[in-house]
């Protein structure tokens, strides 16, 4: 790079050294992460893009969060198990018990419509569903 009195001699020299690519970091480039699955994964600890396809609905996310419920891993792994087993049964609504957890899900569209704790509930009685996973 030639420099007369220190300065630069072209626009090209500005440009090679200023405009380079190198450790640009390229912030317009699309992530694989959804809104969603930060959202839970910040407010409940549900990361469900790796581990599960199952979807929360709005309802459904309000209620963990006003009861304090969050998922470890391992019950998500047995929620999505349960909604499979629901699935492949024909089931169309289901309540899935996961430990002290019941989850009322809409098994065609992998969705909890709602959840509680089974030790919050005042006489444990669930309606509209068409079966139930023990899991």
């Amino acid at each position: 790079m030639n420099k007369i009195a220190g300065q630069f001699t072209s626009i090209e020299q500005i440009s090679d050294q200023y405009l380079s690519k190198k450790g640009v970091n390229n912030s317009s480039v699309a992530s694989d992460i959804s809104f969603e699955s930060v959202l839970k994964q910040q407010l409940f600890g549900i990361d469900s893009e790796p581990v599960s396809s199952i979807k929360f609905s709005k309802h459904a996310l309000s209620r963990l969060d006003e009861r304090n419920i969050t998922l470890t891993e391992e019950q998500s792994v047995r929620l999505e198990d349960g909604v499979n087993q629901a699935d492949e049964k024909g089931i169309k609504d289901s309540l899935v018990l996961v430990d002290s957890l019941a989850f009322i899900v809409n098994v065609p569209n992998r969705t909890v419509v709602t959840a509680m704790d089974q030790t919050d509930t005042e006489n444990n009685i669930f309606t509209n569903i068409d079966g139930a996973v023990i899991n």
